[in-house]
């Protein structure tokens, strides 16, 4: 096993016997296996009261069973005494760090790094949970494979989740943590306001994290910027639950006009903070604009409380008692103006498109940013869940008066999918023309985040759950990554119609349990995944450490000469497919056009060089021979030069234009080919000039052997240059 370089010797001594004991109970399994081959008949369907049974093949088995129930016991508790161990360094560190006013610059430096050193070890915890974690998912597999006859997989892996220090919430820590940052920082809320102040040119992209990864990117960011904690009172963590229900129609109006990103797109929603019942709601619009035309999309809300959102949506809410209740809270003639605008459009526009509750998403969300200052902040969603509002077989929301999906009904698994990574947002405010900090930029590009963009949790939930409704997809429906997580939500195949579903039954007529992924991909097929992926997270290998993206199909290193000149990517995967305006496509054309102009006018003298090495060769003096020949080769090197300018120009043109078309923006930078084509100019010209440098040494040195002739012009040359003396007159 490897440990983090954070332990000592000792530490990871005492680690290194803590792990699930893998290759005992690997033995144990094979034991219980040989000892079930020879037994040559099976009495387990019945018994007798006065037949004593041998039961060797129990006694394996349960050998097995105790030994792994130790296992996980001994990993229980080893972790629990980590946890309460880094718990106990870290108030003490949050009590000196309290004083850090009064510190030195080189004590406050101490504390921090004993801060990271203690961010450090819980991630190394944190590794050594998912690793013995793993472990047990592979030996309760290997069982099964070995002994058909008594699976326990799947029970024990229920079992398995129930265990504290797989259920363990240590969010709390996380939060000390960032705030023993901020003291050592010396964190001013006063600062903060005066960058706010300057701050004018905002930006978001959003990223997919692992959720193996998800503590080390807020250790990262938690080094440089506090936790914004939502509400102390209720949440000793670092998140918050947040549910937003989305609203559209039965043609999907508004989920397609966002897909397509069209000018002007609407997504209404309705969102609640905290576990319990909602209470104070925020009724809000997203509005799309088009960037490239200068505009920037807009986010407007307004707040009602609970039981006033079914008369609001029904019509019975008017503004005018809208109006009436902000004006009794004190609210100001400007705002209550504004709100009251807020409020018809979002009315008119639910009358009007006969909007409904559809999709509801749900999450964990963690805010970070300095105080009030929002040139830099972040958002982490976990635990996403997308499910549909109507449930299938019950009354839907408007039948039954409400504007949310009644909580008591239980929720078939092609009601919901789980979303099986972290959602980072990062925003930032910043003067134009100023870079983000350089740790953002580290964080970036530190392979534990994939850009991924314009990622929408409402277009997500809708393409999932209703692949029979909706006529197009994201892109990033096709990344294998998440391909389990929408199979596990598909509809049967021979009941796709979702008026016949049933949420038991897969194919095959063979029973499923409620909420289970299948373990074979190809048990269910669902209509929105292509055969070719664009995109797969792959699995972690040796120790759990993830690998980074890798893009399916993309040819191995060194494969083709495509990849060569960096027209198919390789390894890591950098491209995310963006919405793309009808510009890209016309310059395009214009750098196609380009390389065509330089290509035809290399040709072009290369085909006068051509004739005039033509007409040299009749000639019967030397000289002209021997420039003749110098024309002809320079001819012969331009020529070929135009000609591979031409298709590769061709080639790049095709490739990039498909690259556009699919929305694959990262990938259409030619990085090696014009590189090349310099090279293959710059070679030819020093061919020319070489060529011309032996041409002239020769002509010299046969002008100096004896008798040589200085060329005699013919009779027409003789007699033009004559009528070009008389016209020039006696001067010439």
């Amino acid at each position: 096993m490897k440990f983090g370089k954070y332990l000592d010797e000792n530490k990871r001594t005492v680690w290194a016997t803590q792990y699930v004991d893998y290759k005992a109970l690997k033995d144990l399994i094979k034991d219980a296996a040989a000892t079930a081959e020879v037994s040559d008949w099976d009495s387990s369907r019945v018994t007798s009261l006065s037949v004593a049974r041998i039961g060797q093949r129990d006694q394996s088995e349960e050998k097995f069973f105790r030994r792994l129930e130790q296992e996980v016991a001994k990993v229980g508790q080893f972790t629990q005494q980590q946890v309460a161990s880094l718990k106990g360094r870290l108030e003490k560190l949050s009590s000196r760090a309290h004083s850090s006013k009064d510190l030195s610059s080189a004590r406050r430096e101490e504390l921090l790094e004993e801060a990271k050193q203690i961010g450090d070890e819980f991630l190394q915890l944190e590794k050594y949970v998912n690793l013995n974690y793993m472990a047990c998912h592979k030996i309760l597999k290997k069982h099964d494979k070995l002994l058909p006859k008594t699976p326990c997989r799947q029970f024990y892996i229920s079992h398995l989740h129930q265990q504290p220090w797989i259920q363990g919430n240590f969010s709390d820590m996380m939060v000390i943590l960032s705030g023993v940052f901020s003291e050592l920082r010396g964190d001013t809320l006063a600062e903060a306001q005066a960058a706010s102040a300057q701050a004018f040119n905002r930006s978001t992209t959003k990223y997919w994290v692992r959720t193996a990864d998800v503590s080390a990117v807020k250790r990262i960011i938690i080094e440089n910027m506090p936790v914004f904690v939502f509400n102390a009172e209720n949440y000793s963590g670092d998140a918050q639950l947040v549910n937003s229900v989305y609203f559209d129609n039965d043609s999907l109006e508004l989920y397609h006009g966002r897909l397509d990103k069209k000018p002007g797109a609407l997504a209404v929603r309705v969102r609640w903070y905290g576990p319990s019942d909602p209470q104070l709601c925020f009724i809000e619009r997203k509005t799309h604009r088009e960037s490239w035309k200068g505009e920037k999309s807009v986010k407007e809300r307004f707040t009602l409380p609970e039981h006033k959102v079914v008369p609001y949506l029904e019509g019975d809410y008017t503004a005018e008692q809208f109006e009436a209740d902000l004006r009794a809270r004190g609210k100001g003639a400007e705002d209550v103006a504004k709100a009251s605008k807020l409020f018809r459009e979002i009315q008119t526009a639910i009358d009007s498109k006969q909007l409904k509750p559809f999709v509801r998403t749900q999450y964990m969300r963690s805010a970070f940013q300095m105080g009030h200052d929002r040139s830099v902040s972040f958002t982490l969603d976990t635990n996403l869940v997308m499910l549909k509002e109507n449930p299938e077989g019950h009354p839907s929301c408007a039948i039954s008066g409400r504007w949310y999906r009644d909580p008591a009904l239980p929720i078939t698994r092609t009601e919901i999918t789980r979303f099986p990574h972290a959602v980072l947002e990062i925003k930032l405010a910043l003067p134009e023309g100023e870079s983000p900090p350089e740790w953002v930029a580290d964080l970036m590009d530190s392979g534990l985040i994939t850009e991924v963009h314009k990622m929408s949790k409402f277009i997500h939930g809708t393409a999932a759950l209703f692949p029979e409704m909706v006529r197009a997809v994201p892109y990033w429906m096709d990344d294998e990554s998440i391909r389990d997580s929408i199979l596990a939500c598909a509809p049967d195949p021979h009941q796709i119609d979702a008026r016949a579903r049933d949420a038991g039954v897969v194919q095959g007529d063979k029973p499923r349990k409620r909420g289970q992924a299948p373990d074979d991909a190809e048990s269910l097929q669902h209509p929105l995944l292509g055969e070719a992926p664009t995109l797969q997270l792959m699995d972690g290998s040796g120790e759990g450490a993830a690998r980074p993206l890798r893009r399916v199909g993309a040819p191995a290193a060194g494969g083709g000469w495509l990849a060569w000149l960096g027209l198919r990517p390789r390894g890591v995967a950098t491209a995310i497919p963006m919405r793309l305006e009808p510009k890209t496509f016309l310059a395009s054309e214009r750098t196609f056009l380009s390389w065509m102009h330089m290509a035809i006018t290399l040709a072009s003298i290369a085909t006068a060089l051509l004739a005039f090495a033509g007409a040299s060769k009749q000639r019967l003096d030397p000289l002209h021979r021997v420039g003749g020949n110098l024309v002809l080769f320079v001819a012969f090197i331009l020529l070929p030069l135009a000609i591979f300018i031409v298709a590769y120009a061709a080639v790049v043109f095709t490739w990039r234009s498909r690259q556009i078309a699919l929305k694959q923006a990262s990938y259409i930078d030619d990085r090696r080919g014009p590189y090349l084509l310099v090279v293959l100019v710059v070679l030819a010209l020093s061919a020319i000039f070489v060529a011309s440098s032996v041409d002239l040494i020769t002509t010299w040195r046969e002008s100096k052997e004896p008798g040589f002739r200085v060329p005699i012009l013919t009779a027409a040359q003789k007699s033009l240059f004559d009528s070009l003396g008389d016209q020039l007159g006696p001067q010439a």
